[in-house]
């Protein structure tokens, strides 16, 4: 029986990435129920946007993780008990948690002692993969679907007895004419000088160890290779920390603090040096070849030996199984490593064609039958509603 109701959703983001992909999920599911639907919950100006009175600020709990200060933790944990009680006191039809594990998987767990047949799930796997495999068993105790965006992820899952798990696409699939060069960038990717975009980081910390060995880097690689264009995209927030790390450099960059200035540099790029993270698998995508540097603290590093268990790390290199784009961490992070890598990938060569071809692969590696990765999750979101409760859902 279809329910004649308005689908009551109760959806929670953390932080900005979520923000993101709560927006698109939530006008894909507007779209799958013919606009017969509710949000309520936590959210940001992309989610404020799509109609949803978020109960408080979603920056009250962007920082939950195991560095944050004790104040900021207090904090959460009000934030977390106000989630959990407004659920269970009004519960919805259906509750969707996006990413930021520290929150939402302490919020599912109050809730499902409460609401035991309460549909549950979770958009973004936790990092089970890489460490802290146990989460995935314990997961299984409430969430009754996982919406995962690597397609590697349902199968880690399956062996580490999660609970059921899909891959929907990562929601760089919907930016793909974003990140693909047309003809003129085609022609400027070829074109001399190269055009090299330098990624340091997205946070204080990696710029502060990855800007002094990227920029001997550079200055290395004019000495092999002559001239090219060095481009080096970041934030508005860091562009301060950027302009005064690169100021004694030797060969300069052109500094672009818009993320359409750093797509259309994706689209002209020749090459790319990139500290570890999502942008490797963006500059994928996008067809750019690029090695992967990061260098932390002592302290960092101590803590990734022994506790993450992967032999390759960047997420490029993940989703295609095997270690296609060299990875330099840590005591490996030499500006004479790093020129001499990047020198291998800037001119046609076997170490270039390999990372081409490997890249050629992606979108069928990732592609979810054609469809939108947000319109994906929305129709399991609704065919979890429907499992859990036996009710058709609006459409």
């Amino acid at each position: 029986m279809t329910t004649d109701a308005p689908l009551d959703v109760f959806i929670v983001a953390g932080e900005a990435s979520g923000d993101q992909l709560g927006d698109k999920l939530m006008a894909a599911l507007r779209a799958r129920t013919g606009g017969r639907i509710a949000f309520r919950g936590v959210g940001g100006p992309a989610m404020v946007g799509q109609g949803l009175a978020s109960l408080f600020p979603m920056s009250d709990i962007a920082l939950v993780g195991f560095i944050a200060v004790a104040r900021q933790v207090r904090r959460a944990l009000r934030r977390i008990e106000e989630t959990a009680r407004a659920i269970i006191d009004n519960p919805p039809d259906v509750l969707v948690l996006i990413d930021s594990p520290d929150f939402c998987h302490r919020v599912a767990r109050r809730v499902r002692r409460r609401l035991p047949k309460l549909p549950i799930v979770v958009y973004v796997s936790p990092t089970v993969w890489a460490w802290r495999p146990g989460r995935a068993r314990a997961m299984a105790k409430w969430c009754d679907h996982i919406l995962a965006l690597l397609p590697f992820e349902p199968a880690a899952h399956r062996d580490l007895h999660g609970p059921p798990c899909t891959y929907v696409g990562h929601p760089l699939i919907e930016r793909l004419d974003e990140l693909r060069p047309g003809p003129a960038e085609a022609a400027r990717r070829a074109a001399e000088p190269p055009l090299i975009v330098v990624l340091p980081g997205s946070r204080r910390a990696e710029l502060h160890h990855l800007l002094p060995v990227f920029g001997e880097t550079l200055d290395l690689l004019r000495r092999r290779i002559g001239a090219f264009e060095p481009v080096l995209p970041t934030l508005p927030h860091l562009e301060a920390q950027v302009e005064a790390g690169v100021r004694d450099w030797p060969v300069k960059p052109r500094l672009i603090a818009s993320e359409a200035g750093k797509l259309e540099a994706f689209r002209n790029a020749r090459a790319a040096i990139a500290a570890s993270g999502t942008v490797t698998l963006e500059l994928a995508l996008a067809g750019v070849p690029m090695i992967a540097a990061y260098r932390g603290s002592s302290i960092e590093a101590f803590a990734a030996r022994r506790l993450i268990r992967l032999h390759m790390f960047i997420l490029a290199n993940l989703v295609l199984g095997e270690m296609i784009v060299p990875e330099y961490l840590q005591t490996d992070c030499t500006a004479e490593k790093l020129a001499a890598a990047v020198g291998a990938i800037v001119r046609e060569g076997p170490e270039r064609a390999r990372q081409t071809a490997a890249f050629a692969r992606l979108d069928q590696m990732m592609n979810v039958d054609g469809a939108a990765p947000s319109s994906h999750a929305a129709e399991l979101v609704v065919a979890a509603f429907e499992a859990r409760t036996g009710r058709r859902a609006p459409c």
